[in-house]
């Protein structure tokens, strides 16, 4: 029993040394057996040797980055391109005077009309497809009795096929044809740009309103009922369909088709007086209605 301890011990302790030798080499366990490193003086005293000096952390110099300016170059735009102005009714229009420098008011003076100021014998056109409706080629007007179906001088009004009515007065002249029932289209030359009627003592220009079809007896509003510079602007600027349709209708049915004169409607004193509250009885004399 004594002997079988004894080896099993001895056993044990080879292992224990065969183990400590693969752990330390060269040497007793837990010894190195390796050279040490050499020294700083002994690396910088040797032939041949590079000394570096290597930086502590505190004494690392951080260099800031400096970003890098990348040009870049823009491409060049196409041509651009060419939208024609959106369709906004069925009817096509044009400016009134044609071939002629204009200008002509943007507000409210007296009446809902504007004066397009041009010179003696331009164009006056129809502004759009329609009908001829009243032709005026006398100019009767006086300042002795200023009568209010005289003021527009020689004047020309078409029925458009939108239903408004549209009046270029102040003639100097209607052209030859024209003609109640006459069918005109766009851009056609109804006239020429005079100073006829009671604007004889002012430079040319065309009087120009928008309104709806009426009797002649109703001349107050054949002078005007619709603000026309809107449209002006659009069909002079190239959106030619413009149309004064909706508006024309509004103000029909706020007014009736047959409202009061308010404005300028009595002649001067002299001249017989009118009453106005009535539709007076059709003037043939100077004026022809077509249908």
């Amino acid at each position: 029993m004594r002997s079988g301890h004894m080896a099993r011990l001895a056993g044990v302790t080879g292992a224990v040394l065969v183990t400590g030798a693969c752990a330390s080499p060269g040497g007793v366990a837990g010894i190195s057996t390796l050279p040490p490193a050499p020294s700083a003086e002994a690396v910088a005293a040797a032939p041949g040797a590079v000394t570096a000096t290597i930086p502590s952390p505190a004494q690392t110099t951080v260099v800031p980055k400096v970003p890098v300016r990348v040009t870049v170059e823009r491409p060049k735009a196409g041509d651009p391109v060419q939208v024609p102005p959106p369709k906004v009714s069925a009817h096509t229009y044009a400016f009134p005077v044609k071939d002629c420098r204009v200008t002509y008011e943007s507000r409210l003076l007296v009446l809902p009309k504007t004066t397009i100021w041009a010179a003696k014998g331009c164009s006056f056109v129809s502004p759009v497809n329609g009908v001829v409706h009243e032709v005026n080629i006398k100019n009767r007007w006086r300042p002795s009795t200023d009568r209010g179906a005289d003021r527009e001088g020689r004047f020309v009004s078409v029925i458009g096929d939108d239903g408004v009515r549209y009046l270029g007065g102040h003639l100097d002249r209607v052209t030859p044809g024209i003609a109640p029932g006459t069918r005109v289209s766009a851009g056609q030359v109804l006239g020429q740009v005079g100073n006829s009627g009671n604007a004889r003592s002012t430079a040319s220009n065309l009087y120009f309103a928008i309104s709806w079809k009426t009797e002649p007896s109703l001349w107050w509003v054949r002078r005007g009922m619709v603000k026309p510079w809107n449209y002006l602007d659009a069909w002079l600027n190239g959106n030619r369909t413009l149309s004064p349709k909706d508006e024309m209708q509004a103000v029909l049915a706020q007014t009736g088709a047959a409202p009061r004169c308010v404005t300028l409607c009595k002649s001067k004193p002299g001249a017989k007086p009118k009453r106005t509250e009535k539709p007076p009885k059709p003037d043939d004399e100077h004026i022809t209605v077509g249908g």
